[in-house]
């Protein structure tokens, strides 16, 4: 969900995040509880002579899809309809496993940093967009720069650099990276006292900026899930621009670069995930 993330250039982004919309809504955080077994270091063996389970499907995601609660609804949902048994795993570094026969299909932020690779090299089939997930401009309730319900987030940007108002870099690489695309399309307002760049991350930047009443960029999953237990002073205030949306993929294993691979078994969750009928509950 790590909502560690992983850059693609603005242009792209926006083209992708579009698509995304049209399609169908984004999924937003839901309040089930994730069911899913966290990922171990894999330990799987290169074997040419491994066979496929075509009853089981071994799926893994990244944390984000997993904590929101809809993707473990989801598997129940396929399970019940198929008759197939899957194995849902919660894994931010999946790609490395898969090549070692953990996984049938991977779900994970379309710019993580291994997608490319592992596609191109032919461990996995052509990523697919099954949905995106959020992320948010939060800030005080106050909102000193008069920011909430923008749908232009570099304007929202501007406004806060003009006001001077505190801004804490969350310095998870995504989120870093949108704050430069950000900066830039603002035409590089000077970075004063106001841009708290502390080397703070995910839920430390959330604490930072609930501290000094700061506005500051992080996924509304766990920003959910750090408020049940945290509570900060702090609320989604700019969630409509595009740029806000991340853009998930599914990849299925390609068997003939990672034996004992269940192409069928993935490929047929997969068009789960896309068809209509379940799209509607995203």
């Amino acid at each position: 969900m790590s909502c560690d993330d992983v850059s693609v250039p603005r242009r792209k982004f926006l083209k992708l995040a579009t698509t995304v919309l049209a399609i169908g809504p984004t999924i937003l955080a839901r309040s089930a509880a994730a069911q899913a077994t966290d990922a171990a270091s894999p330990t799987v063996a290169k074997n040419r002579d491994v066979v496929a389970h075509t009853d089981l499907v071994r799926v893994a995601s990244v944390s984000t899809s997993v904590e929101g609660g809809l993707l473990p609804t989801l598997v129940e949902s396929f399970k019940t309809e198929t008759g197939l048994n899957v194995i849902l795993t919660r894994d931010d570094e999946p790609y490395d496993p898969a090549k070692e026969g953990k996984y049938d299909l991977i779900i994970s932020h379309f710019g993580h940093r291994d997608v490319e690779d592992f596609v191109l090299k032919g461990f996995g089939l052509w990523p697919r967009t099954v949905f995106s997930n959020q992320l948010c401009l939060f800030g005080p309730p106050s909102d000193p720069a008069r920011v909430r319900g923008m749908s232009d987030l570099v304007q929202a940007f501007r406004k806060i650099a003009t006001a001077k108002a505190p801004y804490v870099l969350n310095e998870t690489k995504g989120l870093k990276y949108l704050t430069e695309i950000l900066w830039n399309a603002a035409g590089h307002p000077s970075k004063g006292s106001w841009f708290i760049n502390s080397g703070t991350s995910k839920k430390e930047a959330i604490a930072l900026a609930a501290e000094h009443k700061a506005y500051v960029l992080w996924g509304l999953t766990p920003f959910l899930r750090e408020q049940k237990a945290s509570h900060r002073k702090l609320v989604p205030l700019v969630t409509a621009d595009p740029m806000l949306q991340r853009i998930m993929v599914s990849v299925v294993v390609n068997p003939k670069h990672v034996p004992g691979a269940n192409e069928t078994g993935a490929t047929r969750f997969q068009k789960f995930l896309l068809s209509p009928v379940h799209r509607q509950r995203f």
